[in-house]
């Protein structure tokens, strides 16, 4: 054995056992988050002693997706160097389609081609407004903030509209199989979640269209000096993000049993905090989709824990803005520097 052979294994020991071990073997971005949940868990059940409970698990396993497929729909145009503040009103305006299509077709005693009927044109309506608002951004160069402000206020005023500002109700016995159900002891809804964020994650990650999506948010300019075709990336991501506000409508109508221009609007801030508490750059072209699940996992343990500990409302309000503060405070860059120089002192 030479030298270097024996003092590579002790050295990769002490490494291991340095404070950026943990970032290593989890990632950087996760490893943090993952102390900050552990931490919350632990609080959380010592607090309340149903926390732990199969019913509250399974509570918090039904609530997740919803939140989760908003902000996944919400994430994708972040890393576009984009915004999407029409999420919440994509999602009515889809569910709205799918009940249209159920009183259509017999109501209540809709068979499941009318569900198969419903589906399409809801994601078919949910692309089309996603792609109206990648169109102005990526052809007419209007900002993204303003396009999607002006598509959520259509999308609510035709929604108020067409149901009279009343929600639709009565639907199949079967939506609630999607809604409430169970497969081998998971939610249905955590299942769909779960296909749909690995699926995001493929995407993103592993195609030409996420390394152009990843690109175009670094740098527009150098990713068409590069032959990239950014206006059909801005198009198509925008499109899919409408998509997914559809699945997210479809699963917030079988969950409510009934749809409602408005159902689900205090989510909006909540997908924008998860995307940035999960490292999302809010100024594109930086972000992955497994920290921003830990991210929702987080933020619902904080929800569903301060609801057993009996918080106000009103309190678990303020604590969203006070989390997103404290997660700008964290990322910033003096906060940044602090934290290597104090793993620099350790070491």
């Amino acid at each position: 054995m030479t030298p270097s052979n024996t003092t590579a294994k002790p050295k990769a020991r002490a490494e291991a056992r340095q404070p950026g071990g943990l970032k290593r073997l989890v990632g950087g971005e996760n490893a943090g988050l993952l102390i900050l949940l552990a931490l919350l868990v632990a609080a959380f059940s010592i607090a309340s002693p149903r926390f732990l409970t199969g019913a509250n698990l399974g509570s918090m396993g039904f609530q997740m997706p919803l939140l989760g497929l908003l902000t996944l729909a919400m994430l994708a145009p972040i890393v576009s160097g984009g915004l999407n503040l029409a999420i919440v009103y994509t999602a009515n305006i889809s569910g709205l389609t799918l009940a249209w299509t159920f009183m259509q077709l017999g109501g209540a005693d809709a068979g499941i081609m009318a569900l198969i009927l419903g589906t399409v044109a809801a994601l078919a309506v949910g692309a089309a407004s996603g792609a109206v608002m990648g169109a102005v951004v990526a052809y007419v160069g209007a900002h993204p903030i303003l396009v999607s402000l002006a598509m959520m206020i259509f999308l609510r005023g035709l929604g108020e509209f067409l149901t009279r500002g009343g929600d639709i109700s009565g639907f199949p016995d079967y939506m609630r199989t999607l809604g409430h159900g169970s497969l081998m002891g998971l939610p249905v809804p955590l299942i769909i979640f779960a296909l749909v964020a690995l699926g995001w994650h493929i995407l993103l990650r592993r195609t030409p269209h996420g390394f152009s999506v990843y690109m175009t948010g670094s740098n527009i300019k150098a990713a068409e000096y590069a032959g990239l075709h950014t206006k059909r990336t801005l198009v198509l991501i925008y499109a899919l993000s409408g998509v997914l506000c559809a699945v997210a409508g479809i699963l917030m109508a079988a969950r409510f049993n009934s749809v409602r221009v408005g159902h689900g609007e205090a989510m909006l801030l909540i997908t924008v905090l998860a995307c940035f508490l999960g490292g999302i750059d809010p100024f594109g072209g930086h972000g992955r989709v497994m920290p921003v699940i830990i991210s929702l996992v987080i933020l619902q343990v904080l929800s569903s824990g301060l609801n057993l500990v009996g918080a106000n409302q009103h309190l678990s309000t303020a604590v969203w803005g006070l989390f997103l503060i404290a997660v700008m405070m964290m990322r910033s860059r003096q906060a940044a520097q602090l934290y290597r120089f104090i793993l620099r002192k350790d070491t």
